[in-house]
């Protein structure tokens, strides 16, 4: 797929991880359930990096692995690194968690 080592689970998933270094400009090829996705990588990416399939909106959930990450600061351009400096990580925030009253 494109030459490049990357792994895409889900096909729902709008972001990829890099399983080895990818240089920018690198142009990468991910399959998942039937579904395929090419982007030209606008910086490169480390290995263990995510970068986007396609747009992530501003507010949006970032999803990898099938499950919800984050959420993009500001809008993510397919191709673009996505880490800390584009994604609000809502796992382990005690600001995030959600309690429940009881109805009595």
């Amino acid at each position: 797929m494109g030459g490049y080592k990357a792994v895409w689970l889900h096909a729902a998933d709008n972001v990829a991880t890099a399983l080895e270094p990818i240089a920018a400009g690198a142009v990468v090829t991910v399959a998942a359930d039937g579904a395929e996705a090419t982007v030209t990588l606008e910086e490169g990416i480390e290995f263990g990096h995510k970068f986007a399939v396609r747009p992530i909106g501003q507010g949006a959930d970032i999803v990898k692995y099938g499950s919800v990450i984050g959420a993009a600061r500001r809008d993510i351009r397919p191709g673009e690194h996505v880490h800390v400096h584009n994604l609000e990580g809502k796992r382990g925030r005690g600001d995030r968690i959600v309690v429940q009253e009881s109805g009595s």
